[in-house]
């Protein structure tokens, strides 16, 4: 594929613009019917692999959160996802776009990404019913430990 595919991809594949890379383990929590399927598939397709589930019991190289706002709280579930990564790999909080069942609010998500550690690097569009933000452990506070 060209460079300029490559790039024209990006734009079109929510996968790809999510970052990952071929051989990566990523770990899937909050399943669910609703979750999109499309994404699931491509994200599949770029790693080469299935992606892992809650049960997966070594450390993944990312994390992709499904949250819906009456999921319980999404401080814990961010930390609980933190406990599944190295420090600087990303949690992608995929949560229902704004007017879907189940949207957080956009203060909610930094509100908890905050109080469990994270920075928000990004949002995106990622699907036809789903927001992603990419949330990763601050640098000085990876350098710290």
């Amino acid at each position: 594929m060209s460079a300029t595919a490559d790039h024209a991809e990006e734009r079109t594949n929510p996968a790809a613009r999510l970052g990952f890379q071929p051989g990566q383990v990523v770990q899937e929590i909050g399943y669910d019917d609703d979750a999109d399927q499309e994404l699931r598939e491509a994200i599949e397709e770029i790693i080469g692999s299935d992606i892992v589930d809650e049960d997966f019991d070594d450390v993944a190289d990312a994390v992709v959160l499904w949250f819906r706002e009456d999921d319980g709280d999404l401080t814990d579930a961010l930390v609980d996802a933190l406990g599944l990564i190295d420090d600087g790999s990303p949690v992608w909080l995929l949560t229902p776009k704004t007017g879907r069942d189940g949207y957080v609010e956009p203060s909610d998500i930094n509100e908890s990404a905050q109080t469990a550690g994270l920075s928000q690097t990004k949002s995106i569009s990622a699907g036809k019913d789903w927001t992603g933000s990419r949330l990763v452990t601050p640098k000085a506070a990876a350098k710290k430990r």
